[in-house]
């Protein structure tokens, strides 16, 4: 660093990430539109002919690179630089995603640690199980939810009790809502 550059401060390290997030979450959205909203079952029988339908496991392999995108940030870096924003201690995951969940931006910590679990068996098991990897599939549709709704808690958070409004990117419209 050149004695001209000033180190970010805690506040614009979150927003940073803040914005990051929203545009992974756009991203999050889109790949949930394209697998969930077609109405198709994506059961065993799905997930066994995908080496037959090479674009169907492409829109599959996108949907899971950003769930597993998406949590790894907000957990990782997006949590942790917010609490650092609000002046508070950081500690390990699964402290922050306490704390997170005591201030109201998480809706449970138990549900992230599941849906942390399902991110690793995405990302190895449906060439091996069908069925244990639609099941898990369809958790990952929900918990999705959970991680854009997150995010907008979040970012509801800064808005209200941190006013930074002007300076916030926007709320993510849910794959299951209509935009307003």
């Amino acid at each position: 660093m050149t004695e001209d550059q000033q180190p970010l401060l805690p506040i614009d390290r979150f927003l940073w990430t803040l914005d990051i997030v929203e545009r992974e979450g756009r991203h999050l959205r889109y790949s949930w539109k394209s697998l969930f909203a077609s109405g198709s079952d994506l059961g065993a029988d799905w997930v066994a002919s995908l080496e037959q339908h090479p674009e169907e496991a492409i829109r599959l392999e996108a949907f899971v690179s950003r769930f597993s995108r998406m949590q790894d940030t907000i957990a990782d870096k997006l949590i942790p630089r917010w609490l650092q924003s609000l002046a508070e201690r950081t500690g390990s995951q699964i402290e922050n995603l306490n704390r997170a969940e005591r201030l109201s931006v998480l809706e449970s910590t138990e549900s992230w640690l599941a849906a942390r679990k399902l991110r690793n068996q995405l990302v190895h098991e449906y060439m091996q199980d069908p069925e244990a990897f639609a099941a898990a599939l369809a958790a990952a549709k929900e918990y999705s939810l959970m991680l854009m709704t997150t995010y907008n808690r979040i970012r509801g958070f800064a808005e209200q009790r941190m006013a930074l409004e002007s300076e916030l990117p926007e709320f993510l419209v849910l794959p299951d809502q209509q935009p307003q």
